[in-house]
C-alpha cells in the first residue's frame, strides 16, 4: 500500500509546473549568482564593460571585463572554473553554468 502512494505522488508531480521558469531562473542567476552580479562587470547582455579607470605611472589605464556573450560554451565553462584576475570565484554547478550560458545566448537574439 505504501508503494502505491509513492507511485501516485510521483506521477502527480510529473505534470506539475516548475516554481519559476527556466528564463526566470537564468535571469536571477545572472544578476545575483552568489551576491555579486555578472551584469555589474559584463553588462546586461554580457557585452563587457569598463569597470574602472586609474592612473599608473602617469598613464591612464582601464580595467575592463570582457564580453562573455560571444564565446563558445567550452571557453565559457573553462573561464568560470579558473582563477582570473578581478573575477570572483562563484563555485557554480555545471547546471548553473549551462543556465548562465543559456541566458546569455537568449539575450543575443535566440542563439543556443
Amino acid at each position: 500500500m505504501g508503494w502505491l502512494w509513492v507511485i501516485c505522488l510521483w506521477a502527480a508531480l510529473q505534470g506539475s509546473e516548475d516554481f519559476i521558469t527556466k528564463d526566470e531562473y537564468a535571469k536571477q542567476l545572472y544578476y545575483n549568482p552568489r551576491g555579486i552580479s555578472c551584469a555589474e562587470c559584463h553588462g546586461a547582455k554580457g557585452e563587457g564593460r569598463s569597470i574602472a579607470r586609474y592612473k599608473h605611472k602617469n598613464e591612464v589605464r582601464t580595467f575592463a571585463a570582457p564580453a562573455i556573450n560571444n564565446v563558445d560554451f567550452a571557453s565559457f565553462q573553462k573561464a568560470l572554473n579558473e582563477r582570473k584576475r578581478g573575477m570572483p570565484r562563484y563555485f557554480l554547478t555545471d547546471n548553473e553554468i549551462r543556465t548562465l550560458y543559456y541566458y546569455l545566448q537568449q539575450r543575443q537574439g535566440g542563439k543556443k
